[in-house]
């Protein structure tokens, strides 16, 4: 079982915390990348299209006729060899999503959360509550725990104050733990949890 500390805001140890070791020491490179290209898929909107010769205006009427002209036959100017001439084989409007099963979804999960332990990027903090909304002091605390890098915070409860606090920040994100998922993770330098939101993701992934 890992050991790992739980701070406060100021950086100062709270108490010691133990892991699961079926949660925090589950690695799987295959499933991970899996679940990571399934997360990116998902983002393309897969609207790219080009038309078929059935489908670029003009045509109808041939060129020339067959024979006489010294020239190559040719039945249409749309043809694919024209220039203005309909695409063959092209893209057309697709979905890149594909299915992944909910062991693997899972397994992903816990490998992502192991690699930020094993990397020393994991930081448990009692609770992260701010007095208010400005930025200057979601920037103070992370200066205090020296969060270097991109941040995930994650909180178990609705906090509006980190989530308005970190918005205007491009290296710093609030997501509820039921929001958690493979690609925030990989994507963060650093992973903060509230004891709250590791009680509920332990919970979920025992």
């Amino acid at each position: 079982m890992a050991k790992l500390e739980m701070i406060n805001l100021k950086g100062e140890k709270v108490k010691d915390v133990t892991l699961s070791d079926s949660i925090w020491k589950t690695f799987n490179d295959i499933v991970l990348k899996k679940a990571i290209d399934l997360q990116l898929a998902a983002t393309r909107q897969g609207t790219h299209k080009t038309k078929t010769r059935a489908e670029v205006s003009g045509g109808g009427k041939k060129p020339w006729k067959q024979k006489g002209t010294g020239r190559a036959r040719s039945g249409s100017n749309r043809s694919p060899i024209w220039r203005g001439g309909g695409i063959v084989f092209g893209v057309t409007p697709r979905s890149y999503g594909f299915k992944m099963n909910k062991k693997e979804r899972v397994l992903a999960l816990k490998s992502a959360l192991s690699y930020k332990l094993k990397n020393k990027e994991l930081v448990i903090i009692d609770d992260i509550k701010l007095d208010s909304l400005k930025t200057k002091e979601i920037k103070d605390i992370m200066k205090t725990l020296k969060l270097d890098g991109k941040t995930l915070f994650v909180t178990n409860e609705d906090n509006e104050n980190l989530y308005m606090a970190t918005r205007n920040l491009g290296y710093a994100y609030a997501i509820l733990a039921d929001e958690i998922n493979v690609y925030d993770i990989v994507n963060a330098d650093k992973l903060v949890l509230d004891e709250k939101a590791l009680n509920k993701i332990e919970e979920v992934l025992k």
